[in-house]
């Protein structure tokens, strides 16, 4: 039976000690909070660790890394100067006594190269003695016939010299090979075939030269043998280029480019 407004309501009094807490919740949130600040902290103070190690290099795997970052070039396959110093014996004015090892083959290209792109090869005795000094005593005959064939006297006058590779008087014949680089194409203990890259300089030099001094870029590649002591040309060929753009640069004069030639000797050359 419901209780009706107008019924008398009975009130029970417990002692103080007794009396329900008002907020039972409030005091049970309190460690719960406490507990979820120091997670909050200590996540904080993992993440901001983390972040300021990550930047650091590996002590254990520095080694390593230094290593793999820098691989050991090929023989030579390296662009830049590198290997031994030039030699210090010559044959006829041209190095000899080359080490028997791939740079040193590359160094006999080089010296082989600069011998056979010079004005001595106009002249049959000079370019004789050059041929006999470089070239493997086996094809030294082949060689000499070939060169002899290519350096006729309308060869010479397609240069501006006369029969005997001389310059007209009062002018200067400039004949000059520069090597840029060398790149070994196959190396062997007995043989080795060199690339040899090269800009050239080539003309007569005068006031009236109808043939004056300009450049050329070339590829010579050498085959070399070894001969128990050196090693000596066994055959070439020869390719033009690469070559860059011309620059923007204004010519010399004769009488300037004569003198850069008396002023101006050349090298001797190794890799």
């Amino acid at each position: 039976m419901p209780l009706s407004d107008d019924q008398p309501h009975t009130r029970t009094r417990l002692p103080v000690g007794e009396q329900p807490s008002p907020q039972p919740s409030l005091r049970q949130s309190r460690p719960l909070r406490t507990l979820l600040a120091v997670l909050v902290v200590v996540t904080l103070l993992v993440v901001a660790i983390s972040i300021a190690n990550r930047g650091k290099p590996d002590p254990g795997g520095a080694g390593h890394s230094a290593d793999r970052a820098a691989p050991t070039a090929p023989a030579g396959a390296g662009p830049a100067p590198s290997g031994d110093q030039p030699v210090g014996t010559t044959v006829n004015g041209i190095a000899s006594g080359f080490p028997h090892t791939d740079q040193g083959s590359q160094s006999a290209a080089v010296n082989y190269a600069v011998a056979l792109g010079s004005a001595d090869m106009f002249r049959t005795d000079s370019r004789h003695t050059i041929v006999g000094t470089i070239a493997d005593p086996g094809a030294a005959q082949g060689l000499q016939s070939r060169l002899d064939q290519g350096f006729t006297p309308e060869t010479a006058a397609r240069f501006g010299l006369d029969a005997q590779g001389r310059a007209p008087v009062g002018m200067t014949f400039v004949m000059r090979t520069i090597p840029v680089g060398a790149k070994s194409n196959g190396y062997s203990a007995e043989s080795a075939k060199v690339d040899v890259w090269c800009t050239g300089l080539y003309g007569v030099a005068g006031e009236r030269s109808i043939k004056p001094v300009s450049e050329e870029w070339f590829t010579l590649t050498l085959s070399l043998r070894w001969t128990g002591s050196d090693w000596k040309l066994t055959d070439y060929s020869r390719a033009s280029g690469p070559a860059p753009v011309p620059p923007d640069q204004q010519a010399a004069t004769a009488e300037e480019m004569t003198g850069a030639v008396d002023r101006f000797g050349g090298f001797r050359y190794a890799r």
